[in-house]
């Protein structure tokens, strides 16, 4: 689910595209992110980056997929400076 190093977690996420609204679901050792975008030309992807970033209120150029760009299956980089919402985005984590 998650692994944190100094001021940056991994997370590892399923994404659902074509869902009906966009929302995260968390499940037993798993996250799931449900996206309206489309898997096409990466707009499913451009779409998790931008809901995360709004969900958590962290920069969007905080988010990096390192693995998983074609696949439902995604290990994401979030660098996060301020403390607060490192805390924040840790504690949903929990």
């Amino acid at each position: 689910m998650a692994a944190e190093e100094k001021n940056q977690i991994l997370l590892t996420l399923r994404i659902i595209p074509n869902s009906s609204k966009n929302e995260i679901i968390k499940t037993e050792g798993m996250i799931k992110v449900k996206i309206t975008a489309p898997p096409v030309d990466g707009k499913a992807n451009k779409a998790l980056v931008e809901f995360l970033s709004k969900t958590f209120k962290i920069p969007k150029t905080s988010f990096k997929i390192i693995k998983g760009e074609t696949s439902k299956d995604k290990t994401l980089s979030v660098s996060v400076l301020d403390e607060e919402k490192l805390q924040n985005l840790r504690n949903f984590l929990k």
